[in-house]
């Protein structure tokens, strides 16, 4: 059992308490007054330094609540081990490679792995890794050198910063598929037909994937500004695409123009 100083949103407040978090569950003293089993746990985010934790009910109930990082690693470890998610131990390297370099200090990490409503979660001893459903780009079963032996592993590709980010899951071959099988199902509002681009739109994102900007798109293609503009919304209708930087085309005013005109008539 331990007592952990945290701050608990309600209603846009930040309240300070001290909750006790032991073996089964959590409690939250007045002004929540609220006794949380894990079992009932059904997601858990993280971002920064607060925890969004959802709780099965009808309708379901979401607490925000925010503390020190040393605090944050102990709640999500129990947590994640605990809460009512599809779980089996494995070991897993998360990242392994990240923008096609290998992180030269990758380790395989003993633990669990934890699937929930929004999240493949990783936890260890020493850490916990979390990976959101949105962010996954690709399951796939494939081979790895694992102390000098080819083995069987699930390999993750994600999106973390902008960056394509691999990770993998060692786990026996008995639950290997049966994983594998669960995370795709798990993410499978993320998957295409194949058909929904033609030719000139799968193109274009090609070169975004490539680090393209947009004039050097139009370039390449030889297309319009207009026509780019149209592709870039059906990307954007499909959920391919998130806009990050909106590009101004401008015209002078006659205002500008008196200026401009002014500005280079040569002195007199």
């Amino acid at each position: 059992m331990a007592e952990i100083p945290v701050k608990i949103e309600r209603d846009g407040t930040w309240h300070v308490v001290k909750i006790i978090v032991d073996k089964d569950q959590i409690q939250i003293p007045a002004p929540f007054s609220l006794r949380i089993p894990y079992k009932q746990i059904i997601d858990l985010r993280e971002k920064k330094n607060t925890l969004s934790i959802t709780i099965r009910g009808n309708p379901e109930k979401t607490i925000l609540l925010a503390t020190v990082p040393q605090a944050m690693l102990v709640l999500k470890r129990m947590i994640a081990l605990s809460c009512s998610a599809y779980r089996l131990a494995a070991y897993f390297m998360s990242p392994a490679i990240r923008g096609g370099v290998l992180v030269t200090d990758a380790r395989w990490e003993k633990g669990s792995i934890a699937v929930m409503k929004t999240g493949i979660w990783f936890v260890s001893e020493a850490q916990q890794v979390c990976i959101p459903l949105t962010d996954v780009t690709g399951i796939e079963v494939t081979k790895r050198e694992v102390q000098k032996k080819q083995v069987d592993v699930v390999k993750i590709d994600h999106m973390e910063n902008a960056d394509v980010v691999t990770s993998y899951v060692l786990c026996p071959l008995s639950t290997l598929q049966v994983l594998f099988d669960f995370l795709k199902d798990a993410t499978k509002e993320m998957e295409m037909r194949g058909d929904e681009l033609d030719a000139v739109s799968a193109q274009v994102g090609m070169l975004i994937y490539s680090g393209m900007d947009s004039r050097a798109i139009e370039s390449m293609l030889s297309i319009s500004y207009d026509q780019l503009d149209g592709i870039f919304e059906k990307l954007l209708n499909l959920g391919l695409i998130e806009v990050t930087h909106i590009r101004k085309e401008v015209q002078l005013t006659p205002k500008g123009v008196r200026f401009i005109t002014e500005a280079v008539k040569p002195p007199t």
